[in-house]
């Protein structure tokens, strides 16, 4: 384990789909740098095992069950997060719902409002609820996540790309809008293979690491960004094309 620096000691953080892959990753290192964590996730027992693994590292985590397709349940995990630990100093909004892999014309409008519910407006609300708390302390950290899918066009992710353009859109708006509250948002755009450095990434020792600058003190300059963490995935794209399409 890489040893921890406790650049977050003293933050709360709100984590969404923090029960399996790089959500858990994230809520993981961030506790591992010191911060509280509320593992906010859909699935109870992934949520209940990731808050109980950050005990055992040492680290403060409460779980608690979030479908963030449910705008009262995004709400409800913001204001648990400052309840629970005093502060929402950083929000996290990793969870999404996705749709079957198929073409375009074979995407149904249920398959979208799945997606963008999940996607952009789970987003929207997490970042309405949180900016009052922010606000009031002076500042925090907004963490959200785009796709290289979206700028490769990537076949068979038609409304997850759509939706993902819309998050990069609504982060650098609120990049914006909220830099006059010292409420800095950037985006993460990870990827999974394929990548110049050709291994997949780590969520808890690749993608975290980033998730960790953004959310410190490092990055008080920084707002508005897009940071691809996809080991050099976004040079040269990639073809993602099915074959017999």
């Amino acid at each position: 384990m890489v040893p921890d620096t406790g650049r977050l000691a003293g933050k709360a953080a709100l984590v969404t789909g923090a029960g399996k892959g790089i959500g858990r990753g994230i809520a993981r290192r961030f506790a591992r740098e010191g911060a509280a964590v509320l593992v906010a996730e859909i699935d109870e027992a992934a949520g209940a095992s990731v808050a109980a693994e950050i005990a055992e590292l040492g680290g403060q985590a409460v779980f608690l069950p979030c479908d963030v397709r449910e705008k009262q349940q995004v709400v409800t995990a913001v204001e648990e997060t400052s309840q629970r630990f005093g502060s929402l100093d950083i929000l996290v909004n990793n969870a999404i719902a996705l749709s079957p892999n198929v073409v375009l014309e074979e995407k149904s409008d249920e398959m979208l409002s799945s997606v963008l519910t999940s996607g952009l407006w789970a987003t929207w609300w997490a970042m309405r609820a949180a900016l009052p708390a922010m606000r009031a302390a002076g500042g925090g950290r907004i963490i959200n996540f785009y796709s290289i899918d979206a700028e490769a066009g990537a076949w068979l992710h038609s409304d997850y790309n759509a939706v993902k353009d819309a998050i990069r859109g609504l982060t650098r708006s609120a990049a914006m809008e909220w830099a006059r509250d010292n409420v800095l948002v950037n985006a993460i755009a990870p990827a999974v293979a394929g990548n110049p450095l050709g291994r997949v990434g780590d969520p808890e020792e690749d993608i975290a690491p980033v998730a960790v600058f953004l959310a410190s003190e490092d990055a008080r300059y920084v707002t508005g960004e897009t940071i691809h963490v996809d080991g050099g995935q976004h040079l040269p794209r990639y073809q993602s094309r099915p074959p017999g399409l």
